[in-house]
This record gives C-alpha cells, sequence and structure tokens, in this order.
C-alpha cells in the first residue's frame, strides 16, 4: 500500500508564502475541509451548478428542477462526450442566452479535437473563479517550498485570450490567455514579456520577441502545459544566438524573425527594451537563476520532460502544473513530492470516474491502483461530460488523519492507442519506450563523439498483412551538425516497448506484429506541425505532441509537416529495423 500524500498548508511559512497565504485564508481552510470530506463538498458543489442550470433549456429537457443530490444528477443526465454537447454548444456559440446554464456566458475557450473543428467551451463567472481558486492554491504550493521563485521574474508562456468572435459575437481564444488577463495588476508585474507579445504572428516572430524580451530579466520561473514548448525555446535561443546578441546590444526588436515586424507594432514593443550584455553561454540554465519549470509531466510529456535537463545546461526542477485542461481544473499537485500526480479538487467541479467495465465511480469511492476516465459536470454548463481522459489512483491525500480525497496522474487519452491486435499500447507506453530507447543515445560517450537526440517523434500502425509500428523521428542533433537517428533506434523502442507492455511482446512473439521501422523526418517537421496546428486556429500552448497518430487526417498533418520541413532540406525516407538487432536487444 503506498504511503499517503501529506498536505500541510499552515499559516506561517517564508514572507512571500505568508503574505499569500493570508490572502487565501478563507480558500486554504475550505479546501483542507474539502479533503477530509470530499461528499460533502462535492455535493455543495453540485447545488451552485444547478441553481444556475434550473431556468436553461438543458435544465429543462432533463427536468433538473427535481435533482437534488449526486444520485439524482446521474439518473437525469446521461454521459454525453463533446459531440453529444454539441447542439447546446452551437447554440451558445450562434448568441442565444439560458442554453446550457442562466449565468451569463462571456466567451468561448477554444481547444483542439483529435479531428474535425476545434471545440469552442463555454466561460462563465462562476467556473471562472473555480479554476482561478485551484490555480491559487497551485501556486501557494509553489511558493511554499520554493522560494527562490519569487526572487525573479516569471515568463509565462500563453496563447491570445481573444482572436476570433462566434457568429452570435462571443468572443473566442485560450483559457492561458484569459487567465493571464484575469490576474491583479500588481501579479502581471512579474511577467517580462508584454502580453501583446503573444499575440504577434507567425509564431517564428512571436516567440522571437519572447526571447528577447526575456533576455533582459532575471527569469526564476518558465512556465508552459508542454514541455516540448520549453524545448523549443532553447532550440531557438542557439537557432537565433546572433540575431538575438544584435538586438541586445542595440537594445532593439529589429533582427532575426523581427525584421518583419511592421513599423507600429515595434514601436508599441521596443520601448520596453533595454540594452544588455551579449552572453557566452545560452543555455536557459545560464542564461537566467531558474528556481523551477512548470508544465505537464505525465503521460506522453514524460518523454520531453526527460530531455529538459539537457537542453537547459542544468537539473532544474520541474514541477507538475496540475490535471488541466480548457474544461476546467481537476486535480492539483501542492508539493513536488507529488511527482506528476495532483490531489482531486473537490471545490472545483462535480468529479465522476468511469471504472473498466464503465461503471460510474465517486472519488471517495476509487481504490488506489484503479485506472479511470473522467466525467465532468461543470458550473460551465457541461453536464456528465466525457473528457475522455485516462487517470491512474496512485494513492491518498492524508489531512487532519484523514484519507478520503483520491490522488491521480494522468495517463493519457482514452481510446487513443496502438491497437492492431489487442496489444492496446498507450501513448504514456509509447513515450516510455521512446525515453529508454533514447537515453544511452545522448551525451556524449567515451572517444568524445557526440550523443544524439531529435526534437520530437511520432507512431502509427501500417496495416500489412502483418502489421507494424512505423517510428516517425526527426532528424535530430549530434553536437552542432544534424545527423540521422541510430540505425538500431527501431530495435531499442521495439525492445522496451515489449518490456513495458506484455501484450506487445506477446504479439510480436508470434509474429502477429511485425519488426517497427524507421522514418527519418526532416529538421523543422515538428515545429512545422506546431504551427500548421496554431494556423488552423488550436491555441499554441495546446497543441499537445502526436506521440501516437491515428487515422487519416492526423496523418495528413504530419505528412504536410514533413513536406513543410523538407522543403529547405531533404524528403523523409523510410526504412526497415535491423531484425537481428532487435532480437539482439530483446536478448539484453
Amino acid at each position: 500500500m503506498p504511503a499517503p500524500f501529506s498536505i500541510d498548508l499552515p499559516r506561517k511559512g517564508n514572507n512571500a508564502y505568508q503574505f499569500l497565504r493570508g490572502m487565501q485564508d478563507r480558500l486554504v481552510q475550505g479546501f483542507l475541509a474539502s479533503l477530509e470530506n470530499p461528499r460533502e463538498a462535492q455535493q455543495a458543489r453540485l447545488d451552485v451548478i444547478l441553481e444556475r442550470a434550473r431556468g436553461s433549456a438543458f435544465g429543462a429537457e432533463h427536468d433538473l428542477d427535481r435533482v437534488r443530490t449526486l444520485e439524482d444528477l446521474r439518473a437525469a443526465v446521461p454521459i454525453r462526450d463533446h459531440a453529444g454537447h454539441l447542439p447546446w454548444l452551437d447554440r451558445i456559440a450562434d448568441g442565444e442566452a439560458d442554453v446550457l446554464t442562466t449565468e451569463r456566458v462571456t466567451m468561448l475557450l477554444e481547444t483542439s479535437g483529435t479531428t474535425g473543428k476545434p471545440k469552442h467551451l463555454p466561460v462563465t463567472k462562476t467556473w471562472a473563479k473555480g479554476v482561478a481558486d485551484a490555480q491559487a492554491l497551485w501556486v501557494l504550493g509553489m511558493v511554499q517550498e520554493q522560494e527562490a521563485v519569487t526572487k525573479g521574474k516569471a515568463l509565462t508562456v500563453v496563447s491570445p485570450a481573444v482572436h476570433a468572435h462566434s457568429p452570435g459575437g462571443l468572443p473566442i481564444g485560450s483559457n492561458t490567455g484569459r487567465m493571464i488577463l484575469a490576474q491583479p495588476w500588481w501579479l502581471r508585474l512579474r511577467y517580462p514579456v508584454p502580453y501583446a507579445v503573444f499575440c504577434l504572428k507567425p509564431p517564428q516572430v512571436r516567440q522571437y520577441a519572447i526571447l528577447r524580451f526575456a533576455l533582459q530579466a532575471p527569469l526564476t520561473t518558465i512556465s508552459t502545459a508542454n514541455p516540448s514548448t520549453v524545448l523549443l525555446l532553447c532550440r531557438r535561443l542557439r537557432e537565433w544566438r546572433e540575431p538575438l546578441s544584435r538586438d541586445l546590444a542595440d537594445g532593439t526588436l529589429r533582427h532575426g524573425p523581427a525584421r518583419d515586424l511592421p513599423k507600429k507594432v515595434r514601436r508599441r514593443l521596443e520601448w520596453r527594451l533595454r540594452r544588455r550584455p551579449v552572453p557566452e553561454d545560452w543555455r536557459p540554465a545560464k542564461l537566467w537563476p531558474l528556481a523551477a519549470i512548470n508544465c505537464w509531466t505525465a503521460g506522453p510529456a514524460a518523454y520531453f520532460c526527460a530531455r529538459l535537463p539537457e537542453a537547459l545546461g542544468a537539473d532544474v526542477p520541474v514541477r507538475e502544473v496540475g490535471i488541466t485542461a480548457s474544461e476546467g481544473f481537476f486535480a492539483i499537485p501542492l508539493s513536488r513530492s507529488f511527482g506528476p500526480a495532483g490531489v482531486l479538487w473537490n471545490l472545483g467541479h462535480v468529479l465522476e470516474f468511469l471504472s473498466e467495465d464503465g461503471t460510474p465511480r465517486w472519488g471517495w469511492e476509487l481504490e488506489v491502483g484503479e485506472q479511470v476516465r473522467l466525467v465532468l459536470t461543470t458550473e460551465a454548463g457541461l453536464y456528465r461530460y466525457d473528457i475522455a481522459d485516462r487517470l491512474e489512483v496512485v494513492g491518498r491525500c492524508i489531512h487532519s488523519g484523514g484519507e478520503a480525497t483520491p490522488v491521480v496522474r494522468f495517463l493519457g487519452k482514452a481510446g487513443r492507442y496502438l491497437n492492431a491486435t489487442g496489444e492496446k499500447v498507450t501513448e504514456d507506453q509509447v513515450s516510455e519506450a521512446m525515453r529508454r530507447a533514447t537515453s544511452i543515445l545522448t551525451g556524449t560517450p567515451q572517444g568524445g563523439r557526440p550523443g544524439w537526440r531529435t526534437p520530437g517523434f511520432t507512431t502509427r500502425l501500417i496495416m500489412g498483412e502483418v502489421p507494424a509500428v512505423e517510428l516517425v523521428v526527426e532528424r535530430g542533433a549530434g553536437g552542432d551538425r544534424m545527423v540521422e537517428p541510430p540505425g538500431d533506434l527501431p530495435a531499442r523502442f521495439d525492445a522496451a516497448l515489449r518490456a513495458i507492455n506484455l501484450e506487445y511482446d506477446g504479439k510480436r512473439g508470434s509474429e502477429r506484429l511485425g519488426t517497427p521501422t524507421l522514418r527519418v523526418a526532416p529538421p523543422g517537421t515538428f515545429q512545422a506541425f506546431r504551427d500548421l496546428r496554431v494556423a488552423a486556429g488550436a491555441p499554441e500552448g495546446q497543441v499537445k505532441d502526436p506521440v501516437i497518430t491515428l487515422g487519416e487526417i492526423e496523418w495528413a498533418r504530419i505528412t504536410a509537416s514533413m513536406d513543410r520541413a523538407g522543403e529547405a532540406g531533404q524528403p523523409a525516407r523510410s526504412q526497415p529495423s535491423d531484425s537481428a538487432g532487435a532480437a539482439g536487444s530483446r536478448r539484453e
């Protein structure tokens, strides 16, 4: 039985913590009480939601006037996915009021779906407060144990809060941008990059400007959802070293991609810039006094997090930002000791969990070791909404002697598998197999030959007479030059995946699955993928790394990215792995 996760948020601590703790005393007391009695906290949350649901079109259709308890909710409302909510969401986008809730919808959050057009999710004042409260508790936990983060500036990479409007006139934008603009002015003073920079286009101009502003500030934290965004900034620092050096020396924003800025935009930004010495070492941990990197660390993100120390130039502490999405905030990591996990946020939304057999459960009914699927009922009008997130219960939270509230970690999206013959290889398994396969290939081996690393990869199934996994890997860096992936990479990946997934191992052993193949993608492929998704309307901070590519639409995006990147280099090519090498790796 795992040891329980302990939470303690006393009133005493370092100066910054004491200040924030005093401001949030009522919130903290309510949160701690909710850990001991989650059923009562969840019922209270349902009461708030029902108060605003009654009188809405959805409420009338589902007779929510008669709903009183959590069990009543299950009886009145079936579980639906996004497509099931779409008829009501479309009415909101068209400008109709009182559709899912009688509370005014202030904007729509855009998030990328697996296929098709982006999702547009409503925001209400009550929902926004629940998300902000969870974020405030997360910040409190970070400041409590890492006071150094308060000694400098914070680079928080966000997407624009508004980039379009719905047919009914509602603003459409990103949750990260919305949250930044909702913060008080005194807190926004910690951000060295003006919000206007995050609205620049195209992505290369925006990224260059972010780095230019960040380079004149003592950063102690970098925060973004995807760790691949941090790796991208590390690569951009190397790539744009010369133009950034000129702009630092001159106190300008005129070189590199910034040369394409319109004059009016440049004038509005340049007055904030100052001359700064040109650094010698451009690795982030050498440029700034970094105390923490804040990002997702679980599921597919684990592979990219493992590469952060080398890219940053030091083993900077990495802190999980929580189990969150545009739909809401679900679990909060209060301490680095939680690792990639977080305690359920009982005061946020009503949370249900589907067991493997489809049985709905409440949080306090879950057992350690279970893998479940998350279902939400929110203050913004999502009712028993299947978000398709897979979670694992890794422990329970202890406070004042009670262990009622589970601690969970994110595994990946439900249904996103490599599954040709029943092997059901998940995103987190692919990510871990790639981490193991490349772990001995990075660094500087004996003899001084530089190691190898890749900016990105994806996998897909090739459905032939004998199905096989295709590993698509971007040509990586070896020292200061681009080099091919090692020839035995597919064999190492195959061996690692066989060790992780017994079904995959069995299918490979019986030759129901073939030997993985390797496709080498041109440099810049996965950045081109991100650029294409952002150009199509996806918020930049929410473009997820395609660890597993499913379906023709997703594969078309990958091939378009390879073609785009290949215009300036060599086209992608495919090669089989060495089957003898695979067998040898398996024996090892």
